[in-house]
């Protein structure tokens, strides 16, 4: 579907989205009593932020969002009494993890109740091939817990050292892993959670299986997640290496044979203009060359140095995490995903990015025509995955930021070229990446947030006529 115009931004005042004004927050906080409420206002800030500083569009429009006060919830007991003191008051609620979404997913955009749900972070059972864990529970922890009964998650966030589980559900798609297990979505990959209702007499609600998509990748909408269980898989002790190549075609025709060839968990290909951004591995990643960063199963290491070779490329490093972490060099899954991104916009904040899918079967040339195009304007960064069962490739390309209106002429140039767009610039989970409406997602927002209070302005689909009461 091809972008015609610049999608407004929503608005940032209650009334346009059916909510009072009025709201008496000393009965508000009285009816918070017991809980670990936070009212300075440099923490209200912080805690109503997330990384949507990647785009200049949504820093302009969201500098000044704050919660009125945020609430930090150690038990899903505090969630009930949060949410049914925001039901009896009307007060907008949004809940956040660790706040490492792009999007502005967790930024309260017209003020309200904050939720912090980091502090429920327990693992509550690890059984072969399945966790259960707490909303707030981060996924780095996770993937050490079930490490130590040899097994391990299937995918992750390049940040999932601060990424919490619900948060990485809600906001997430996929990640690290998705090589080998494909994305949040597929059959499988997400057993069950727990959602509590934002009504005067809250519920608990359990969703299972496919119905998990109800709240999954919806913006923290219609409902608060507390309890997740996902399945896990053997753990592997991947082999962390970086392939050298002097054209980038070659790159992307190396990445896309090793994921139909070697058991891999990571495969990010990487322009060499990225190189001056990763300057621990400048030995490993030199200028002039472009990267393919990948996680591979020992076994498949004969084939992998076979494979680089036939493309005319060399394995500069090769190494297991604990072996990188003793010699002082980041894993590949830092040097991946939009951990390629923070790491340009680290020294260089007139970056932004632009996400993008590819059409399957994925054709280099499409990358090899728009690198002609674009030139330095644009730097190319592709992730080799699966969806559905089928191979999949995504792009999350760095863009010199000087306009809105240029970076929506970089958007319809690429999709000319058959691409979709997953656009960062806006904050509607349709004019991102959905492109329609849910309806599914939205006739359970009916049930679980029938007052329309959760995280107002950030779907489409929900008009203030479908509040009940």
């Amino acid at each position: 579907m091809r972008t015609e115009a610049i999608p407004p931004h929503p608005s940032t005042l209650p009334r346009d989205h059916g909510l009072r004004e009025d709201i008496d927050w000393a009965a508000v906080a009285r009816d918070l009593a017991g809980l670990n409420v936070v009212t300075d206002t440099r923490s209200r800030l912080q805690l109503s932020r997330d990384f949507y500083w990647y785009s200049p569009a949504l820093s302009a429009h969201l500098d000044g969002c704050r919660a009125d006060l945020v609430v930090k919830a150690g038990t899903e007991a505090d969630v009930i009494q949060v949410a049914r003191t925001a039901a009896r008051h009307r007060v907008p609620l949004t809940v956040r993890g660790g706040g490492t979404g792009n999007y502005g997913q967790c930024v309260p955009l017209v003020g309200g109740l904050v939720l912090d749900v980091t502090a429920m972070m327990r693992v509550l059972d690890l059984r072969p091939g399945r966790l259960v864990a707490q909303c707030g529970a981060r996924m780095f922890d996770l993937e050490m817990a079930a490490r130590e009964t040899g097994q391990a998650l299937l995918m992750w966030p390049s940040t999932w050292r601060v990424a919490t589980i619900a948060g990485f559900i809600a906001g997430g798609f996929g990640g690290i892993g998705s090589t080998a297990h494909g994305v949040l979505r597929d059959e499988g990959n997400l057993i069950r959670c727990r959602v509590v209702t934002v009504e005067p007499d809250p519920q608990v609600i359990e969703l299972h299986g496919a119905d998990i998509q109800k709240v999954h990748h919806a913006y923290g909408t219609n409902g608060i997640i507390t309890e997740v269980e996902l399945a896990l898989a053997p753990a592997v002790d991947w082999v962390h290496t970086i392939a050298l190549f002097p054209r980038y075609r070659a790159v992307l025709d190396a990445a896309a044979e090793a994921a139909r060839e070697t058991e891999s968990f990571l495969l990010s290909a990487v322009d060499a203009r990225f190189a001056p951004y990763y300057g621990a591995l400048r030995a490993h990643f030199r200028d002039g060359r472009h990267a393919l960063f990948a996680m591979i199963a020992p076994g498949s290491m004969p084939s992998w140095r076979r494979l680089v070779a036939a493309h005319g490329g060399e394995v500069t490093l090769a190494m297991h995490e604990a072996q990188l972490e003793a010699a002082g060099l980041p894993p590949a899954y830092e040097c991946a995903y939009n951990h390629t991104t923070l790491q340009a916009l680290k020294a260089d904040r007139s970056w932004t990015y632009l996400q993008v899918a590819y059409p399957q079967p994925f054709d280099p040339a499409v990358v090899e025509r728009q690198l002609e195009r674009f030139g330095d304007e644009v730097l190319q960064h592709q992730e080799f995955a699966r969806m559905h069962g089928q191979h999949a490739t995504f792009g999350l390309l760095l863009a010199r930021w000087t306009t809105l209106e240029r970076q929506y002429e970089l958007i319809r140039s690429i999709e000319d070229d058959g691409c979709t767009i997953f656009n960062p610039h806006v904050l509607t989970i349709e004019d991102g990446g959905m492109k329609t409406i849910d309806t599914v997602q939205i006739e359970f927002k009916k049930r679980a947030d029938p007052l329309g209070l959760m995280n107002p302005g950030k779907t489409r689909g929900w008009h203030p006529s479908m509040a009940r009461g």
